[in-house]
């Protein structure tokens, strides 16, 4: 049934059947190497908007490049129909599964972003999205650029993967479990604990800017990419409606903080994520309606979140003007 079944079949989050690493010393047969991978990605997708964000954070542009793909996914897998003739430029292919097809021919589990591909045999290398931006933020930075921040310093990364499990299991994944709940009571497990935890994080976040010290973590990444989401599609699509973001003053004040920090914002395209995920979970959707709010001029409005202190890239720098080409249409942004 592929994307149909979504709200018809109990949801289960599928591991990463491709997880391999790419590492400083190549020990799983792939050295990080500028040029020889490609980042395939959605701007609709929470787990491939992580890897597009550190990515701009690290500055590794010149070093990694990146495929986007049609957030209009259909059941043979992502498409490059945004691409002249209907194909990634630097691969040559139409779908993405070419790719998994190219490293293991009938795989198990379907085709996910983001996945890093190798350029020059095509091949699959990874789809592990929990991994990929960890390895970004240790494994690759002889090619980070100048003044790039640690997002994942040694000295908090206890804390950093306590804080990352919580938000993984209860918010990242709980939209998800709640949104596709087939029955009440599954609902109703999620729905709880979300709400429980995004409490919670709203009390971790009143008093200190960013989650895990007082710089920009992987920590802050992860929740952003689902807060972004929130109001324009978990919220009614996926019926988490306690209440909006931008009704809780220090969640919509922390989301704006990073949604104005270079890195954040620029990645996020609004028309990707509402047209994914309303016209492709036909299963909770099935007349296919994009609704047209919410408003999203709050997004530009004053946070105010500078008074609590912290120093968004710690001793680095911001990173610069997005690479030209990559920049989100005006039709995505507020």
């Amino acid at each position: 049934m592929g994307n149909r079944a979504s709200g018809r079949r109990p949801f289960t989050r599928s591991r990463s059947h491709f997880a391999d690493r790419v590492t400083a010393d190549g020990r799983d047969g792939w050295p990080v190497a500028a040029g020889r991978y490609r980042l395939v990605a959605s701007r609709a997708c929470p787990w491939a908007s992580r890897a597009v964000i550190s990515r701009r954070l690290l500055g590794l542009e010149d070093a990694l490049s990146l495929a986007l793909v049609d957030p209009l996914q259909d059941d043979l897998s992502w498409r490059f129909t945004l691409d002249p003739d209907g194909r990634d430029p630097v691969l040559g292919i139409r779908f993405l599964s070419e790719a998994y097809d190219a490293r293991e021919t009938g795989y198990p589990g379907g085709v996910s972003v983001p996945a890093l591909v190798d350029v020059p045999s095509g091949k699959l290398v990874t789809n592990d999205f929990q991994q990929l931006t960890l390895d970004f933020a240790t494994e690759w930075t002889a090619l980070h650029r100048p003044g790039a921040p640690d997002l994942y310093p040694e000295a908090r990364r206890a804390e950093i993967d306590e804080v990352m499990a919580d938000v993984y299991r209860d918010v990242n994944n709980g939209v998800y479990r709640a949104g596709f709940a087939t029955d009440q009571d599954a609902y109703d497990a999620a729905f709880g604990p979300l709400f429980d935890r995004l409490d919670r994080l709203a009390d971790r976040l009143s008093d200190r800017r960013y989650l895990v010290g007082d710089t920009l973590t992987e920590a802050d990444i992860r929740l952003f990419t689902t807060l972004v989401r929130f109001d324009p599609v978990y919220h009614g699509h996926f019926k988490c409606n306690r209440f909006k973001l931008a009704e809780d003053p220090v969640l919509w004040a922390y989301a704006k903080d990073l949604f104005q920090t270079p890195g954040f914002g620029d990645t996020v395209d609004f028309h990707h994520i509402k047209q994914h995920y309303y016209r492709v979970h036909t299963g909770i959707n099935p007349t296919g309606i994009v609704p047209l709010g919410p408003d999203l001029s709050g997004w530009l409005m004053p946070h105010h979140r500078q008074e609590l202190g912290g120093r968004p890239f710690g001793d680095g720098t911001p990173p610069g003007p997005v690479r030209p080409g990559e920049e989100v249409p005006p039709s995505g942004c507020p």
